[in-house]
């Protein structure tokens, strides 16, 4: 499973399919623990759960104790995932069952992928994991639906799950060994959120590059900073397909310099001052140097996700090709955790950097060649995008107080079973927040960048690509002059960003 391929049946509308050959194990992994399970105690099989792992369960409740697990820990509070994070976690969990190492019956994984390919999707509330064995609670609440129980959201209704089964001709998923504990046990809650976060960070990247381009342009700087040889001598590979992605944006300018000609010419030596900044400030052109290690973190989280997606992570594994059963913990969710809080720092520098080119456009006395705020009406009479600057200004603050590490908030419970706990769902979920954060930052940014470059009247000037970019701003806002409420024009600007995909910077 790729995380393009993932990609396709979240955003483009794609169907999930299954390999025949893929579902041939699940049934041969599914047979030898129906047989391997007779007259052994296996955890979750026929014992209790977590601590209560030290109780035989008698043979004639074992049915009744993979309902149970199901019922007992569907408890989450707060609002519902979206439809789009339950869809990816579904696909996730798919993925696990895959590996035909849960001894589930293969039915369970064709439920999912109708409920999936039908838009069907299970109420998950927010709160409730400590990713440490899993996402038990969310995961729950999923395994509720697939036995006909709870709520699902189903074209644009929340429905009883069960009307909805019988509407579109559904079975409810049956229990057979250990389904109940294999659905609700593994990381495919906290795998799902983040796969979502990393479309939409990969894509956010994409644009803040643009938009380091754009402002270059604007403040006609030298094209050296994002040469070939300035980049290439630091062995950093995220810099140097950083300053590429400019070079590419830039190509077709006719709005930056050449040091060589301007600075390098011998009748420049005499001059005292240089009214023309001779470097420009670090959110203009460190920009390489900035986003270089948002990419590479992502580039990391990536593999990560996709390895993820291709794991089982439930417990215990079992082995039909060894003859075994093995009992650990996969279902931890540290691998995730952590990347999700890299990835939010990723995001948080990334919505930082925005802000202080904002900061640039605005300040007059700082870029000396455009109007305070980018006021073209009459100065003190009107305010141009003033009140912008708070917006970003505070949204970035928020972004700031959110960056400090989720993962290292492990709280023992679980009458100290579960005594180290890696928090995932809670580190995906703080991500999404900040990359929603930085979205809405950009957004200012990029008003604002069209707003400048008619201040300048520089749009002939632009390369293609920043040009295609202001053409579009400009769609959705306007040049204006008199004062106007912005909020509409930052909220179509957001959602210009979000669905918009930039296809044509590649690794």
């Amino acid at each position: 499973m790729k995380l393009n391929d993932v990609y396709k049946v979240l955003f483009d509308g794609g169907q999930l399919s299954l390999d025949p050959v893929e579902m041939n194990r699940v049934g041969q992994c599914h047979d030898f623990l129906k047989h391997f399970a007779a007259e052994k105690v296996i955890y979750g099989i026929n014992t209790g759960f977590g601590p209560m792992a030290q109780w035989r369960v008698d043979d004639n409740h074992l049915q009744e104790l993979q309902y149970n697990i199901i019922r007992s820990h569907a408890t989450g509070m707060g609002v519902p995932l979206s439809d789009i994070e339950v869809r990816s976690a579904m696909i996730a969990r798919i993925g696990t069952f895959m590996q035909a190492r849960s001894g589930i019956h293969p039915s369970v994984i064709l439920l999912l992928q109708e409920f999936v390919n039908r838009g069907i999707y299970p109420f998950i509330p927010q709160h409730g994991s400590v990713g440490a064995s899993g996402d038990l609670v969310q995961l729950a609440h999923i395994a509720l639906c697939l036995i006909g129980e709870g709520k699902v959201h189903f074209h644009g209704e929340w429905l009883p799950t069960s009307e909805v089964m019988q509407a579109e001709g559904l079975k409810p998923m049956g229990i057979y060994v250990r389904e109940g504990l294999s659905v609700t046990n593994g990381t495919s809650v906290m795998t799902g959120i983040s796969v979502v976060n990393q479309y939409y960070a990969e894509n956010l990247l994409r644009y803040a590059t643009i938009a380091a381009a754009w402002i270059n342009e604007i403040a006609d700087s030298f094209d050296d900073y994002m040469s070939v040889e300035e980049n290439e001598c630091r062995r950093q590979p995220g810099q140097q397909v950083i300053a590429r992605w400019l070079r590419e944006v830039s190509l077709g300018s006719r709005h930056l310099q050449k040091r060589e000609h301007e600075l390098y010419d011998p009748s420049r030596n005499r001059d005292t001052y240089f009214e023309h900044k001779v470097q420009a400030y670090y959110s203009l052109r460190c920009i390489p140097q900035i986003y270089g290690p948002i990419y590479d973190t992502l580039q990391n989280t990536a593999s990560v996700l996709e390895n993820e997606l291709n794991s089982a992570c439930d417990n215990p594994i079992v082995d039909f090709e060894t003859g075994n059963i093995y009992h650990g913990g996969n279902f931890h969710g540290d691998y995730i955790s952590l990347e999700a809080d890299k990835v939010k720092i990723a995001m948080v520098r990334l919505a930082m950097t925005a802000e202080r080119q904002l900061n640039y456009l605005f300040h007059d006395r700082i870029n000396g060649i455009l109007p305070p705020f980018l006021n073209l009406g009459t100065l003190g009479l009107n305010y141009g995008m003033q009140a912008c600057q708070f917006t970003a200004t505070s949204t970035t603050a928020e972004c700031q107080t959110l960056a400090m590490p989720n993962y290292v908030h492990s709280i023992p419970n679980n009458n100290d079973n579960q005594d180290i706990v890696s928090m995932g769902t809670n580190s995906a979920l703080l991500c999404r927040r900040v990359i929603d954060n930085a979205y809405q930052v950009m957004s200012i940014l990029y008003i604002a960048l069209a707003q400048a470059t008619d201040c300048l009247e520089l749009a002939d000037k632009l390369s293609p690509r920043t040009r295609e970019q202001y053409t579009a701003i400009r769609t959705i806002c306007p040049k204006f002059i008199e004062d106007t409420p912005f909020y509409d024009e930052l909220q179509r600007t957001e959602s210009y960003l979000r669905t918009n995909i930039v296809d044509y910077l590649r690794a």
